[in-house]
């Protein structure tokens, strides 16, 4: 129901060029031939409108899960383990108290870990578009989040790469 091409042709013209982004189809066609056809033509997900901001989340999240692989609520990186389900961290068997903030941040880049994660997607990922925070809010909770994570001698695991963003790895 776009102006030009519809939905569904977006999605099967991304999909013939090999375009693998995630997509969520969010719509008001509602019908089971419908959703047949979303998921068919190559959407991982098929939303109908009405629909709460909470279920969109819950939704992304689990495609995040599904896209880095990840079969299990628990994550481990180094001497670190994250449960993603209890939202707790822990490091050389000690527990980590975080923020929503800053665990939203760890589970961005401990299921991304060896990957670059830029600036703006940490933004995306902990804020919302109505946040009015200033810019340097993500070095901000980056200090923080680094801080907690070496509070007991632990190598440094969340490193800077200058102009492009961050990186969780491990240094030896």
């Amino acid at each position: 129901m776009l102006p030009q091409l519809s939905g569904i042709e977006i999605l099967k013209q991304l999909r013939h060029e090999g375009n693998r982004v995630p997509i969520i189809m969010l719509t008001a066609k509602d019908t089971t031939q419908d959703r047949v056809e979303g998921l068919d033509s190559g959407a991982d997900d098929y939303l109908i409108k009405p629909f709460t901001l909470a279920e969109l989340a819950a939704r992304v999240r689990a495609m995040i899960r599904r896209r880095y692989q990840v079969n299990s609520s628990t994550l481990r990186f180094d001497d670190m383990t994250i449960d993603l389900a209890a939202k707790s961290a822990m490091r050389a068997g000690q527990q980590i108290e975080l923020t929503a903030k800053e665990f939203a941040l760890l589970e961005l880049l401990a299921l991304r870990a060896g990957q670059v994660v830029s600036r703006i997607d940490i933004w995306n990922h902990i804020y919302d578009e109505n946040d009015d925070s200033t810019s340097n809010v993500v070095d901000v909770y980056i200090g923080y989040l680094r801080r907690k994570l070496e509070a007991h001698g632990g190598q440094r695991l969340i490193h800077t790469r200058r102009g492009f963003g961050y990186v969780l790895e491990c240094q030896t």
